[in-house]
């Protein structure tokens, strides 16, 4: 699905590297978690991945089901099948959730060359998608974010997942600022998801998240690069040991 080869990033503003040569490839239908220090590299990873400005490329490539994604518009990574849940999910006043998420829909499948949906059909495939993620209907009547808490941000963020049906799916920190009622929704809202043709990429600093999604594989990121995968063990490792024996036995 995901095969990354020697990617090196800096920073434009700054000339500053932040990743040194990351190798990761993520199988169609696996769950691959990122763990780490602050400053390894992991958010700087999932931009660089979805296309945000203020990051050079210097070396590497990032193959998405056989397309170089480096090579590609954000808007063109999404209509291939990329999607980015953001740490901090951003507020649209005036956009209402429906049409924000109608309107996100039918460019991507005007850019596959795909029939865009009426309003009726849209309407009946929203409201099935939010029932099956146990997301209250009104949720979609409110304008984007505005308004909601933590937890219902990061929810509704998994409802764009659920009608967009990526095939590559990055969270970045998703956990981060939820008390642990709302991981524990947003964890199921994932699992929800997860299918033989779905991956995902989970980003945390917490094996509290990975209580919740068990991932297939765990990698630990440091200075830049992965340093160390293993099966989910690694990450019940890092939350009784931490980072600093880990990192002296592989730096």
């Amino acid at each position: 699905m995901l095969e990354i080869k020697n990617l090196h990033v800096k920073l434009e503003e700054e000339d500053k590297v932040i990743l040194k040569g990351v190798n990761l490839t993520v199988e169609t239908g696996k769950v691959h978690a990122i763990m780490g220090p602050n400053g390894s590299g992991k958010s700087t990873l999932s931009y660089v991945l979805s296309g945000r400005d203020g990051y050079e490329v210097t070396d590497g490539s990032a193959v998405m089901d056989g397309e170089e994604l480096l090579e590609m518009e954000p808007e063109e990574r999404a209509a291939a099948g990329l999607f980015l849940a953001f740490q901090y999910p951003v507020e649209i006043p005036g956009v209402g959730n429906m049409t924000f998420l109608r309107t996100a829909v039918n460019a991507q499948r005007k850019a596959r060359g795909e029939e865009e949906m009426s309003a009726g059909e849209f309407l009946k495939f929203v409201r099935e998608k939010a029932k099956a993620l146990k997301i209250d209907a009104e949720m979609l009547k409110r304008p984007v974010n505005v308004g909601f808490s933590g937890g219902e941000k990061k929810r509704n963020e998994i409802l764009q997942m659920a009608v967009l049906e990526p095939k590559m799916c990055i969270l970045d920190e998703t956990d981060s600022g939820l008390d642990v009622d709302a991981m524990k929704l947003v964890a199921d809202g994932v699992n929800a998801l997860r299918s033989e043709g779905r991956s995902f990429l989970v980003i945390t600093h917490y094996q509290r998240l990975l209580d919740h999604i068990v991932p297939d594989v765990v990698h630990i990121m440091a200075d830049g690069r992965i340093v160390k995968t293993g099966g989910p063990e690694l990450a019940l490792e890092v939350e009784k040991n931490g980072y600093a024996d880990l990192l002296a036995e592989v730096m």
